[in-house]
Parts: C-alpha cells; sequence; structure tokens
C-alpha cells in the first residue's frame, strides 16, 4: 500500500512557478493531458484521437489516398502510414493499391471501423458536453474560433 501524503519518502506536492502559466505552450500541454486522460476513460483507451480522426476523415473521403488524408487530417505522412497500419491491422480500415500508382494507399472503412467511428464519435460528444459545462454555445465557438486561429498562426511558424 503506498505511503500517505506527507509522509516521509514523499515529495511534497508543489504549486507549478507563476512564470509557467504565461507560457502558452505550458498551459497548452496541460490542456491536451487532460484532454487525452479524459478521452481514455470515457472515450476509448485503445483508440486515440488522432486515429479516431483519421476514421472520421476515412468516412467523409471513402477511397481518399493516405498522404491527401494525412493533410486533412493534420499529420505528418510518418505517423499516418503508421496509424493507418495499426487501423488496417485491427481490421477497422482496408488500404488498397491503385494498379496505376503502386505508391498509393487508398483508404475505407470495414464495417467494424464505421462501428468503431460511430461508437467513438458518439462518445466524444458526450465528452465534449462534459468539457465544455459552464459555457454557452457563443462561448464554445469563439473559444475554438480563437484556438483554431492560434493553431494555424503556429502552423504557419514552421511551415516553409
Amino acid at each position: 500500500m503506498g505511503q500517505a501524503a506527507g509522509s516521509p519518502g514523499t515529495p511534497p506536492q508543489l504549486p507549478a512557478p507563476p512564470e509557467l502559466f504565461a507560457a502558452p505552450g505550458y498551459v497548452i500541454r496541460r490542456l491536451h493531458q487532460a484532454y487525452v486522460a479524459a478521452w481514455v476513460r470515457r472515450v476509448d483507451p485503445v483508440l486515440t484521437g488522432p486515429q479516431s480522426a483519421v476514421l472520421v476523415a476515412i468516412h467523409t473521403y471513402p477511397g481518399v489516398d493516405q498522404g491527401s488524408l494525412a493533410r486533412a487530417v493534420s499529420l505528418d505522412r510518418s505517423t499516418m502510414a503508421s496509424i493507418a497500419r495499426r487501423l488496417e491491422d485491427r481490421g477497422l480500415i482496408t488500404r488498397e493499391t491503385p494498379p496505376e500508382d503502386g505508391r498509393k494507399r487508398l483508404l475505407r472503412l470495414t464495417t467494424a471501423g464505421e462501428a468503431a467511428r460511430q461508437e467513438a464519435s458518439r462518445k466524444a460528444r458526450e465528452l465534449h458536453v462534459l468539457l465544455m459545462e459552464g459555457y454557452d454555445p457563443p462561448e464554445i465557438d469563439a473559444m475554438l474560433r480563437r484556438l483554431l486561429r492560434l493553431t494555424e498562426h503556429w502552423e504557419s511558424l514552421i511551415d516553409d
């Protein structure tokens, strides 16, 4: 059994240095960690957020090539390839090589993939309601617009 808080050998819980609260990366990392923990607990402990995004995108664009889909969901090509292999191994998608271009992989949901997408989407909507408690719809829309604007600005700083 673990030691009680404050008992010998247990380090005290220190507050974060105030300087960190002025660092956007620190705050965003904390927000992301909290979101991932909530996702694992309330949506799916195996299917990750990026994997779910890929399932949603394949549902929206069935038969799309893997490279185009990577750009649509903001994943680099190697991460997209890894996610696609894992989803294929789990029987959630198929990856077909078109005869005219052996380098491409065309992605489609399987029946199991469509069921997983629907279930994850339902649970994600429920999670989002919980996460946004206390905010009215206009506040949520404004917050998401600001976050998207910030994301696009930060992405523009790394684009070549």
